[in-house]
């Protein structure tokens, strides 16, 4: 019984990179990990856009720059779906240019090719337990961008309990372990974090972690 409670624990990953060797490289080291199973690979954003509806993985590690349609676009895709998967970005881009808007797009972290595998594999655990995962050159580049000025001003409308909400959020807290953390059930939590949005006018919740971080809120 002990076995099978370990198996439906499994994290479902689906591999989105246009290189063979790359994805080949991540599958070799993530079968290795008792707690992570590959359930699928994707050569480019269409193709990874199908594979993650018809297999609906819990994280998804996706490439930035590929043939056709691009990760950024995925990830665009992915949202409108309402695909309910956690998208981590693994590329060797680090600009600007390529790191903000994938996270704009929605990506639940961004870690570069040459990450520790064990760093990786806690990076996959981090974004499935609903954190936001951000080195910090890359949280930086996105702090930077004058985007960040969108919800300035506005956190004066929020509630004693949405900022609340905002500081857990800001620390990398999970909607359930916000909810244990301030005794509320997961449907009011989920409330709270959309009326978050909704009054700061952002689009998901790595904005908003980032924003209470430069307000000085939470982390």
């Amino acid at each position: 019984m002990a076995e099978d409670r370990g198996e439906k624990s499994s994290i479902k990953v689906l591999l989105v990179d246009d290189h063979q060797v790359v994805r080949r490289g991540l599958r070799t080291f993530l079968e290795v990990q008792d707690d992570i199973e590959v359930v699928g690979e994707a050569a480019d954003g269409a193709e990874g856009v199908d594979r993650a509806e018809e297999l609906r993985p819990d994280v998804v590690l996706m490439d930035v720059k590929m043939p056709g349609m691009d990760g950024i676009e995925a990830l665009r895709r992915l949202r409108e779906l309402d695909n309910g998967a956690r998208v981590l970005i693994v590329t060797s881009f680090t600009e600007q240019r390529t790191v903000v808007p994938a996270l704009r797009a929605g990506a639940a972290g961004y870690v570069y090719k040459d990450v520790d595998p064990d760093a990786l594999a806690g990076a996959i655990r981090s974004v499935h337990a609903g954190h936001v995962l951000l080195q910090p050159e890359v949280a930086g580049a996105l702090l930077s961008q004058e985007e960040n000025g969108i919800g300035q001003g506005r956190g004066n409308a929020l509630t004693e309990r949405e900022r609340e909400v905002l500081a857990l959020i800001a620390d990398g807290r999970s909607n359930r372990e916000i909810a244990r953390a301030l005794v509320l059930s997961e449907k009011t939590v989920k409330t709270h974090v959309s009326n978050i949005l909704m009054k700061l006018d952002l689009a998901d919740r790595t904005q908003a972690a980032l924003w209470a971080v430069r307000h000085g809120i939470g982390a």
